[in-house]
């Protein structure tokens, strides 16, 4: 049964797109579920940071090829808006790609903020060899990440990233060895400072990213940033933490 897979613990949901015989294909129903499933991470507080999956052997196969043949501008932005929720997500997201990411998959994987890989994964976008025009941003999210000579020797020239390449690349953090398990615990590890702290923090930290990454001067940036931390120091948990540190220091004295 196609479906998506949500689990709790510890502040980390993990999100699974869960259809292993088509190598969790988007459809339209998973999309929309997609989408559902970080609506409510977004809305539960106990949730701080969320890791993306897909059940082995494929991270995702991209959008189902029937639906694709038969989507015009509707049907294909309901295929985008699965992986666009990811892409909009305000909490903090990591993709636990432990196979293949194409097309849509590799959007999907594109739209977290950081990828952890298995030794199995593979990014290819394969638009052009399926005779279709790259969509859903692809070309926007692929340059910003590798840069032009990258994007286009994948996007144009079919270049395929494994492993090695994709962290080599700058595409993924880090490379896991084992299998789904490790690799997704991975990625919950690298997740877990985001997890530990505010989750008011942790999410007004991603939006003054996701401000200044754009921006050319440094006083702007400066300025995006103030209102934010000053908020902050006004915090029981800042507070606290401002404390123990002043604790930690008197007691070296």
């Amino acid at each position: 049964m196609a479906e998506v897979l949500l689990d709790r613990s510890d502040r980390v949901a993990v999100i699974t797109v869960h259809d292993p015989e088509r190598r969790n294909a988007l459809t339209l129903d998973l999309s929309d579920r997609l989408a559902d499933a970080v609506r409510t991470c977004e809305s539960d507080p106990g949730v701080h940071a969320v890791v993306v999956t897909g059940t082995p052997p494929a991270f995702c196969a991209g959008a189902d090829l029937t639906v694709l043949g038969e989507a015009r501008e509707e049907g294909l932005r309901r295929i985008y808006a699965g992986f666009l929720a990811v892409a909009n997500c305000s909490l903090p997201t990591v993709a636990a790609v432990g196979g293949a990411a194409v097309g849509a998959g590799l959007n999907l994987a594109l739209a977290c903020d950081v990828r952890v890989v298995g030794p199995r994964a593979r990014f290819d976008p394969r638009f052009l060899r399926l005779g279709i025009h790259p969509g859903g941003g692809m070309t926007w999210m692929l340059q910003r990440l590798v840069g032009p000579q990258t994007a286009t020797a994948m996007t144009l020239f079919g270049q395929v990233l494994d492993a090695d390449a994709a962290v080599a690349r700058g595409l993924a953090w880090q490379r896991v060895e084992g299998g789904h398990d490790e690799l997704v615990a991975a990625a919950a590890e690298l997740a877990r400072p985001a997890a530990d702290a505010p989750r008011d923090l942790v999410r007004t930290t991603k939006a003054s990213m996701r401000a200044t990454a754009d921006l050319a001067d440094h006083g702007r940036a400066v300025d995006v940033e103030l209102a934010p931390q000053a908020a902050s120091i006004g915090t029981p948990e800042f507070q606290a933490g401002l404390a123990a540190a002043k604790g930690r220091i008197s007691g070296k004295g």
